[in-house]
């Protein structure tokens, strides 16, 4: 029975932020409240892309845990979650700035093609997440989610060059254990010492 809730209480929770993020728009009395919810959207988005990210890396580590087993069944459902809190951002930056001929003026700055660069990627791995896309690409579909390091990469990028580069320590404390957890996932399969063969 828990199972087949799942879903529903997962989508709920995820979507928490979203509504109170909402709800202070609703009630917001000048238009600043469109800029100040560009960082919890971009935020939200980031930490649920992280969190779907650390499936694999944390069943490696806790080997027979059932927690990294339950989030590897169900990160696809925090990767959704991730590009929708990314749409959110970008449609509130986009309203935020106005014009097209501002959206135009900023996009040479380093940390604003970086994030459209990240949601770019997101798209088609949103587009292609559910059942259907992955028996109809086969292997390519891994393929294709394996660009989400990309994203990843270009996330951190965009959150640490905010401000001139003031976003540097949020970022970090996000991304730093998804990146040390990554390394481990990298020596293990890679670089460890293999056993001899006699």
């Amino acid at each position: 029975m828990l199972s087949r809730l799942t879903p529903y209480w997962l989508w709920a929770l995820m979507a928490l932020p979203g509504f109170g993020i909402l709800m202070s728009l609703i009630n917001a009395t000048d238009a600043t409240a469109i800029h100040e919810a560009l960082h919890p959207t971009g935020e939200f988005g980031a930490r649920f892309m992280i969190i779907a990210m650390l499936a694999s890396p944390l069943a490696l580590v806790f080997k027979g845990w059932r927690g990294p087993r339950w989030l590897k069944k169900n990160r696809r459902y925090f990767g959704v979650a991730a590009f929708f809190y990314a749409l959110a951002h970008t449609v509130l930056y986009l309203v935020d700035l106005g014009t097209v001929q501002k959206v135009m003026t900023d996009l040479p700055k380093f940390y604003i093609w970086t994030g459209w660069i990240a949601f770019l990627i997101f798209v088609p791995l949103a587009v292609t997440s559910s059942d259907y896309f992955v028996r109809k690409m086969g292997r390519n579909w891994k393929t294709l989610q394996r660009t989400t390091y990309a994203a990843a990469v270009l996330t951190l990028l965009h959150w640490a060059a905010l401000h001139d580069w003031g976003g540097l320590p949020g970022a970090l404390v996000h991304f730093v254990p998804l990146g040390l957890l990554e390394a481990y996932r990298v020596w293990y399969w890679y670089l460890r010492p293999r056993p001899q063969v006699a």
